[in-house]
């Protein structure tokens, strides 16, 4: 097989199902690990995929919008944002203030949090707010505003409530990041609502899946070192972990489930 048509039927799986590992491409082609390396950095040098850690991912679209209505309870759930997820609340401390995000990483992470110390958690999602229901060490405050269909209230009336408020801790997810653009996420308001999150947290955590790292969405919300943490997975963007991490991040790559 000609290298051109190696490329092509590289790019086509990458297209397909998002992402290739360097063991993929060895087993399916024949090649060496270097070899395969080399490839991905071709193709990446042609804009059609980035590389990582094991392989390479797909390059998404800039504007990326929510869903329109998450439902939380049919929601897969993926390996890294599990591991994420179980990661991040070991940072939740007795007493502690906390703003859990919305959506599928909020979700995922009330099956992790501690049961055994009282602390305060803020949500912008009635779904999630709902799943809360049950500790009785927690107090659960949820942000008023417009509800979406997805169930999350990012809206000025939203942004207004949480300027009010003081956090800890705050866990924080977008669209997009990279080391040069920073957090970028896919509506305007929602990067509104995140900046004054992040304004008002002391310590600020980014739970981030690899797939998003490398990629610039649509709105920047704020630069990579307004974060003080940031929690990725083991497929992570290896030249863009390289720079964030020049900039004194703390950075928690998660293993992959055995």
């Amino acid at each position: 097989m000609f290298i051109e048509e190696r490329h092509q039927k590289i790019s086509d799986i990458i297209k397909e199902n998002g992402k290739i590992t360097i063991a993929e491409i060895t087993s399916k082609y024949g090649i060496s690990d270097e070899s395969a390396r080399r490839d991905l950095r071709l193709l990446e040098q042609k804009g059609i995929c980035k590389r990582t850690h094991g392989g390479a991912i797909s390059i998404g679209q800039v504007s990326v919008r929510p869903p329109v209505n998450r439902d939380f309870d049919s929601m897969p759930i993926f390996d890294n944002y599990r591991e994420i997820s179980r990661a991040a609340v070991e940072k939740i401390k007795e007493n502690d203030t906390v703003y859990l995000t919305g959506g599928s990483f909020g979700y995922i992470m009330v099956s992790f949090l501690p049961k055994d110390i009282h602390y305060t958690v803020v949500v912008n999602s009635v779904d999630i707010g709902k799943e809360l229901r049950s500790f009785d060490n927690i107090d659960v405050y949820i942000v008023g505003g417009k509800m979406r269909q997805s169930g999350s209230l990012v809206d000025s009336l939203a942004n207004e409530f949480v300027s009010r408020l003081h956090f800890d801790l705050c866990f924080i997810t977008g669209a997009g990041l990279t080391a040069e653009v920073g957090l970028s996420n896919g509506t305007d308001e929602t990067a509104t609502f995140q900046r004054t999150v992040i304004k008002n947290s002391r310590n600020r955590c980014l739970v981030i899946p690899s797939s998003k790292i490398g990629v610039d969405s649509f709105i920047k919300v704020c630069d990579v070192d307004s974060f003080d943490a940031i929690i990725t997975d083991w497929d992570c963007v290896e030249d863009q972990i390289a720079s964030i991490k020049e900039k004194g991040i703390e950075i928690t790559i998660v293993e992959e489930p055995k």
